[in-house]
């Protein structure tokens, strides 16, 4: 279960991420109400989650191009300083009465820009601090320190903005990309595992598309993930609202709601990594699988008459959020060349999180228009039907004899390592 944890380096970084992250959920969770305080519009907390990901959908493929460039320990040193006085402008601002909704659209909007070579180089990175035979579970157990420090962060945040107010939960999450960076500075560069970096050269980013548009078992996941990212990953846009307007209840019960889900999250992604590494001949079809169960549930989440019968539901939508996240994502890093890894996971960003500035204004204004319920329906229909459609086509990826294809053999090597 835990593999990849005797490794210092990713030790070091699985610490740091679970520190910061839980900083990061306090500032969303405080975000949203931040936002439903100043407009009390759906429509308007759909747009500002867009802005913090717009930036990825326009130039997601170029971050990636700069984490296959450039040492992506360097990279993140830069990208979390950043993000971490971005998030201590907000603290200032909300500290002083001067934020303005305009302000709150501008600083989601340059944490965006940070984001875009930010997510790929700490995607990638993980394939570079474990051996190749531990990667599987370091991608799993990274999705389980996400969804960890969602527990703790989410309700921590929900209980300050209840009781302290805004600025606070700003403040602490500034602080906490202290511990990404002292991490980052502990590590051995003698025991990392360095990918080969592209030579700077016309035309790569194009070259990085071409590459996934002409290989299936990563096309395949990346247009689900896209779908699936679009609809159904805009929690933080329907659980705030699925909390003030169909419960009646404010942070608190949001920040409950979003560490039930964390939780279920957790256990799902222990649950993954004790497994057996994932086998070539059955990974495709198993994302398929997952997609199909966590649709299920967040139509289950929809419909659930109350409180606590939807933290039930919420329960099983966390623990299918992290089997498909983690499915998804280890299926890219083994299928894909190592020399295009950063493009490919900047890729996965674009698909999973460059989408919400579709999704996000369309899950408000869904909620806005029909009732917060209607948001999760047609996330959770998505997914199903992603699952659904896809199965036929992975399957055949799955049958495939292994020398028909150059990323199966590799996939193949690095899982029975």
């Amino acid at each position: 279960m835990l593999a990849s944890l005797r490794q210092r380096n990713y030790r070091l970084y699985f610490i740091g991420q679970l520190v910061s992250v839980a900083g990061t959920w306090m500032q969303t969770v405080a975000q949203s109400f931040l936002v439903l305080d100043l407009t009390h519009s759906g429509t308007q907390l759909g747009l500002t989650t867009a802005a913090r990901f717009a930036p990825m959908l326009v130039f997601g493929p170029a971050g990636g191009l700069v984490a296959d460039r450039m040492d992506k320990q360097r990279v993140l040193y830069v990208t979390q300083t950043l993000a971490g006085l971005l998030a201590g402008a907000f603290a200032v601002l909300l500290a002083t009465h001067s934020m303005r909704l305009w302000l709150v659209y501008l600083l989601a909007l340059a944490l965006g820009f940070v984001n875009v070579c930010d997510n790929p180089a700490r995607q990638s990175f993980i394939s570079e601090m474990v051996s190749p035979a531990d990667l599987p579970n370091a991608v799993t157990l990274n999705s389980v320190s996400m969804n960890l420090a969602r527990v703790f962060g989410a309700a921590l945040g929900g209980t300050i903005v209840a009781g302290l107010g805004l600025a606070l939960c700003f403040a602490a999450n500034a602080v906490s990309y202290l511990a990404v960076l002292i991490s980052l500075a502990a590590m051995r560069r003698s025991e990392l595992f360095p990918a080969r970096r592209a030579r700077k050269a016309p035309g790569q980013v194009r070259q990085g598309l071409r590459y996934v548009r002409q290989t299936p078992e990563l096309l395949i996941p990346l247009v689900m993930i896209a779908v699936v990212g679009t609809l159904a990953w805009e929690f933080q846009v329907t659980l705030p609202l699925m909390a003030s307007k169909v419960f009646g209840r404010g942070a608190a019960a949001y920040g409950v709601m979003a560490s039930v889900m964390g939780a279920g999250a957790v256990a799902g992604g222990l649950i993954s990594a004790a497994r057996q590494r994932p086998c070539a001949r059955r990974r495709a079809r198993a994302l398929c699988v997952a997609a199909i169960g966590w649709g299920t549930a967040i139509l289950a989440a929809a419909v659930a008459p109350d409180l606590p019968l939807e933290l039930v539901a919420l329960l099983f939508v966390g623990y299918g959020s992290i089997t498909f996240n983690s499915m998804a994502k280890t299926s890219l890093q083994l299928a894909a060349k190592p020399v295009m890894r950063g493009r490919v996971m900047a890729l996965w960003a674009l698909a999973w999180l460059g989408s919400t500035p579709v999704g996000g204004p369309i899950a408000g204004w869904l909620a806005q228009q029909a009732g917060p319920r209607w948001s999760l329906v047609a996330g959770g229909v998505a997914t199903l039907a992603c699952g659904l459609l896809a199965l036929p086509a992975l399957t055949r990826i799955d049958r495939q004899p292994p020398a028909q294809s150059q990323h199966a053999i590799a996939a193949t090597h690095i899982v029975l390592q």
